[in-house]
């Protein structure tokens, strides 16, 4: 399946007169594989159907468009009947021939005219129905918690987005257009059959269900196989994103040979599932092919036995056996999509679980108001956290702490200790499961986090830059601001000489996450981010711990630009960094067994003694 283009209705593309016997070879149209539905129902698709329904001028145009070609499809086995009793009987004049076939002419022009249209309008309403999908997903994932993307995984919401909404494209734009075109082509056929020849119609409506049972059973165990094989290509794409991820390491390691052998592995698992739905396709255009061309045969026999009679003509069979082929085509279309809205609706209900997720962390019906002017005082009081996805450890444990504005406040400590937590915490990304935190002597429960967040500035421990150019990197934290503005903190932050020597200036984009810089630019720039944003709280998360140190020099010189006159609180394993700071605080598995000035603490012979003792001894090593 890997690599074959999207399904699609041939006749989306080709005109509304399929040709019999190409149905049934075909069988079946096989799709990518896609997300199995999670039921058996069809009600996710309300959504779906709901967001199309916001467009209703569009959706008439490809109702009138569906009528009226699938009338000129049964039109064209008439006007079959009409030339073959007409101009093949022997005595017809050429007038009478070109009329006939000109008539014929004109519902081929209709027919293709109103495809067209159909399609064009049909196919517009299911991309647009997915970009508001999308949308609208979109907007709700951005206000979800990080807690959210901690028990689900940001790599599957991605193929959500996309694969899944594929699906809907597919179903809006495809399936409901198939389904409605075949029912009206089914039951305009049957009774243009029953006109033709009521008794051979009989016999054709008793031997439909004989084809129509096969195409059930081995299609329901087709999607079964499909669902598993979408499983396996999905394991395909993960190992891919995790070895090219990782490449450097796979090389270093001289590791590609059993890389390669682990991907053959994959690759071979998808094969076997592939060959087990290749086979039951197999066998199920074999019954098929037989059952209607078996079918096809005998009403053929008795449509002859009756012409000989003399109670049918030429034209009447013909037509009988061409109408006959359109309906079994479209019976058999429509026992497909069933399945295809079933994938569909699958689709959906994930897309639902995004859309319908709340975020943990809202505003409250009547949010405090921070004081004005902001001052950047912290408070913690017995807080108590235990991460969503860890609840059996706390994080932090009666951890308390008061911090005075404009105060600078280290916290050092072993590898999870909590420091980061600290962090999560005061920007509100997380509520604590006991104990009270204050900005301003407002509890971060009855504020709005918006305004929490507004009033910190975070320089984390690698400057994240996005996909664009250098200009909307740096005033991330301020999108108003000037370019004279962005200047003055790209010079305080010792980041303005490498940002003017870029080829556009701040035009110049950046690379997917900041390639066309070094490490050392990518954190002046983030520094640069957060003296834009001019926040009277300062989080630094480690931000020169990845730095050689010529950078880190340049880096620490622009921090300490930064942090004058703020609420600065400091995470650093290189405790030489932090010797200056009014406090240090020191964590040990959740709770504070030290704070006091460098000196006091290298003085006292704990933790933070012993850890200096081995940083610096280290570091002259």
């Amino acid at each position: 399946m890997h690599g074959e283009p999207p399904p699609h209705d041939a006749s989306e593309t080709s005109g509304d007169l399929p040709e019999p016997a190409a149905a049934v070879l075909s069988g079946p149209s096989e799709p990518e594989p896609e997300p199995a539905p999670r039921s058996r129902s069809l009600a996710p698709l309300r959504m779906v159907f709901g967001t199309a329904l916001q467009y209703p001028r569009q959706i008439a145009l490809a109702l009138v468009a569906l009528v009226i070609t699938s009338a000129a499809t049964l039109a064209i086995p008439y006007r079959f009947k009409v030339i073959i009793d007409e101009s093949f009987s022997g005595g017809a004049d050429p007038e009478q021939i070109g009329h006939a076939f000109r008539y014929l002419l004109m519902i081929v022009a209709i027919l293709g005219l109103g495809t067209a249209l159909r399609f064009y309008f049909v196919s517009w309403i299911g991309e647009r129905v997915v970009a508001d999908i999308r949308l609208k997903v979109q907007a709700n994932l951005l206000r979800l918690s990080p807690g959210f993307y901690e028990v689900n995984s940001p790599k599957e919401i991605s193929s959500r987005m996309t694969s899944d909404t594929a699906v809907i494209e597919n179903v809006v734009g495809t399936t409901v257009s198939v389904a409605l075109r075949n029912t009206l082509t089914a039951i305009g056929g049957v009774g243009f059959l029953v006109y033709l020849a009521p008794s051979l119609t009989l016999g054709l409506l008793i031997g439909i269900p004989l084809v129509i049972a096969p195409i059930v059973f081995f299609g329901r165990k087709i999607r079964a196989v499909s669902r598993t094989s979408q499983d396996r290509i999905a394991d395909v794409g993960a190992y891919v994103t995790e070895v090219l991820s990782a490449m450097k390491i796979v090389q270093s390691f001289g590791q590609e040979h059993r890389e390669n052998e682990r991907f053959a592995s994959v690759v071979e698992g998808t094969f076997d599932t592939a060959r087990r739905r290749i086979l039951l396709r197999a066998a199920m255009t074999t019954v098929v092919i037989m059952l209607v061309f078996g079918g096809v045969v005998l009403v053929m026999w008795r449509g002859a036995l009756a012409v000989a009679a003399g109670e049918i003509s030429g034209g009447t069979i013909a037509a009988f056996v061409l109408t006959g082929g359109l309906v079994a085509g479209a019976l058999g279309a429509l026992t497909e999509v069933y399945g295809d809205l079933l994938r569909g609706a699958g689709a959906a209900s994930r897309l639902a679980e995004l859309l319908e997720a709340r975020p943990e962390i809202a505003p409250p019906a009547r949010p405090e108001r921070l004081p004005e002017p902001a001052r950047g005082g912290l408070s913690f009081r017995n807080v108590t956290f235990r991460y969503p996805a860890r609840p059996e450890t706390a994080a932090l444990k009666d951890f308390t702490l008061e911090i005075e504005p404009g105060e600078t406040v280290a916290i050092v400590g072993p590898s999870g200790a909590g420091k980061s937590t600290i962090f999560q915490l005061v920007e509100r990304f997380y509520d604590p499961q006991g104990g009270t935190i204050r900005i301003d002597g407002v509890p971060l429960t009855r504020a709005d986090p918006a305004d929490i967040r507004a009033r910190i500035a975070l320089v984390p421990q690698v400057g994240v830059l996005f996909s664009a150019n250098a200009r909307d990197n740096l005033r991330y934290g301020k999108w108003d601001a000037t370019d004279e503005e962005i200047w003055q903190a790209a010079r305080a932050a010792n980041a303005e000489t490498f940002l003017r020597a870029l080829p556009l200036g701040l035009d110049t984009h950046l690379g997917e996450g900041g390639t066309q810089l070094s490490g050392g630019q990518q954190q002046r720039v983030a520094i640069a981010r957060a003296l834009l944003r001019d926040a009277p709280i300062l989080l630094l998360d480690e931000a020169t711990s990845a730095l050689d140190a010529e950078s880190e020099q340049l880096v620490q010189q622009a921090l300490d630009g930064l942090m004058q006159g703020r609420t600065t609180l400091v995470i650093a394993h290189r405790l030489a960094t932090v010797r200056a700071a009014d406090r240090i605080v020191v964590l040990d598995d959740g709770r504070i067994v030290e704070q006091g000035t460098h000196d006091a603490l290298s003085k006292a012979g704990g933790l933070y003694a012993r850890l200096a003792r081995l940083q610096f001894a280290a570091d002259a090593a």
